[in-house]
């Protein structure tokens, strides 16, 4: 890992948030115990000064599955198809959070899987609120310093245009990799939100990616993704309360639709999300 890059990343990492936001980390890392190492924030939330009615994202890294779990078949869900989601609420807010182990947080934040959804996003701003120790620490800011060399080293050639394009065709690439249900320009929007950090990371994220990294693949990580996202939208419809009305919230806070469920619907979640994709990739909601 550059050394650079790592600085930039830990700095960003240790930036302040709201109280609220540290308090919720820890109320998350109690609910799992000593089997709890770190808690990350990021998304949206990351922007706003004003919580209430939001809905915040954290990841949970744990040290293994079954020791985060009291139930043996959300630890296979969740080493199957990581990770695992759950809904959080805590002194008036609402918040989501994901769950990987450290050894898994470390490889999909890597060029050696084509999976893009979790160095997609930590190629992004985010808060390190919690860890359990120097060590749990130092495990989390290294995983996620291998984030954004992964992105640029997979989108490599990058069109031509100004320092800011090689961030923009990256994420662009990612988003046709999932199933998303933003609107069309989210991609370029991530960078446009804050410039200059993505001008500060470029050249140390460049000279970080690593010997041998793969590059291209895009058709084949578009199947697989977009196959992963199903799987991980009907595994959501099981492990998340209230599944299939928060596939159908955050599908119209981020598409502008207004899906409404039928009541047979919220009583069974996983036929609910299999019976609203045809739709959904027919209207373009979810792409």
């Amino acid at each position: 890992m550059a050394e650079p890059l790592r600085k930039l990343v830990e700095a960003e990492l240790g930036q302040p948030v709201d109280p609220r936001v540290a308090a919720m980390a820890e109320a998350i890392a109690a609910r799992h115990g000593s089997s709890s190492r770190a808690i990350l924030f990021y998304g949206s939330c990351l922007r706003e000064k004003q919580l209430d009615g939001l809905m915040l994202d954290f990841y949970l890294i744990v040290s293994d599955y079954a020791a985060a779990y009291d139930k043996g078949w959300l630890a296979t869900a969740n080493r199957l198809i990581p990770p695992n989601v759950f809904p959080f609420y805590h002194d008036g807010l609402a918040a989501k959070y994901a769950v990987l182990s450290e050894a898994d947080f470390h490889r999909l934040n890597g060029p050696e899987t084509r999976n893009v959804s979790v160095w997609a996003r930590f190629a992004q701003p985010s808060r390190l609120v919690w860890a359990l120790d120097d060590a749990a620490r130092g495990k989390a800011i290294a995983a996620v310093a291998r984030a954004a060399p992964s992105l640029l080293g997979a989108a490599r050639p990058y069109r031509a245009g100004d320092d800011l394009e090689p961030w923009r065709h990256a994420f662009s690439l990612t988003y046709s990799a999932e199933l998303r249900a933003e609107r069309k320009g989210r991609s370029g929007s991530i960078v446009d939100t804050d410039p200059e950090r993505y001008r500060l990371f470029l050249v140390p994220a460049l000279d970080a990616i690593e010997p041998g990294a793969a590059q291209g693949e895009w058709p084949r990580r578009r199947i697989e993704g977009k196959l992963l996202s199903v799987a991980r939208l009907a595994k959501a419809s099981l492990t998340y309360a209230g599944g299939a009305e928060y596939i159908a919230w955050k599908i119209n806070r981020h598409a502008g639709t207004d899906i409404e469920l039928k009541p047979w619907q919220k009583r069974h979640p996983l036929l609910a999300a299999i019976s609203l994709l045809p739709r959904l990739l027919r209207s373009g909601a979810i792409r």
